[in-house]
């Protein structure tokens, strides 16, 4: 008996070793693709396109914001004005230490560095590191230089936070 469980064993670590150097060359050869279509560029991320820039520049919105939400597009301009009259206690949009924004994320109570994110049809997120209109990202809906509207990208937060509109308090610097 204490012989098969020897001989038993030998060939499990056999094994075992067999597996490993198997799987462990598994990363230093590429097997052939079975799809027709052509591999992508090395050093990119298949479906992930890269950073576009913004049309709208970090430094335009730093500042003191006074803020409101609405839901219903015919209340846009009384949420303006409500804005306006939080400018006594303004939402303050800092500049990011690495080219960003400082901005608070849905549900997050301490702000943190965003950045400003283009996209290919032309629309302007506000968000996290990533592809743009991320679960985190909120879009900008408009911007004119005194009014920013912006709407987060996630349909939980969206129907939570509603359209978020920012009025510039006192003259731009």
């Amino acid at each position: 008996m204490v012989r098969s469980c020897s001989v038993g064993a030998a060939v499990n670590l056999g094994l075992a070793s067999v597996l490993t150097l198997v799987l462990g060359g598994c990363g230093s050869f590429n097997l052939p693709s079975l799809s027709s279509s052509s591999s992508s560029p090395a050093g990119q991320e298949p479906g992930v396109a890269p950073e576009m820039p913004a049309t709208i520049r970090p430094d335009e919105i730093v500042g003191r914001w006074g803020l409101a939400s609405y839901q219903n597009p015919a209340d846009r301009t009384r949420t303006e004005a409500a804005a306006k009259a939080q400018c006594k206690q303004p939402y303050v949009i800092g500049a990011g230490s690495s080219g960003g924004v400082i901005m608070h994320l849905a549900d997050q109570a301490t702000p943190q560095e965003l950045r400003l994110k283009g996209s290919p049809g032309g629309k302007n997120y506000i968000g996290p590191p990533g592809p743009a209109g991320g679960e985190q990202d909120r879009e900008i809906v408009s911007f004119d230089g005194r009014v920013l509207i912006t709407r987060f990208t996630d349909q939980d937060a969206a129907t939570r936070y509603g359209n978020m509109v920012y009025v510039r308090c006192g003259p731009r610097a």
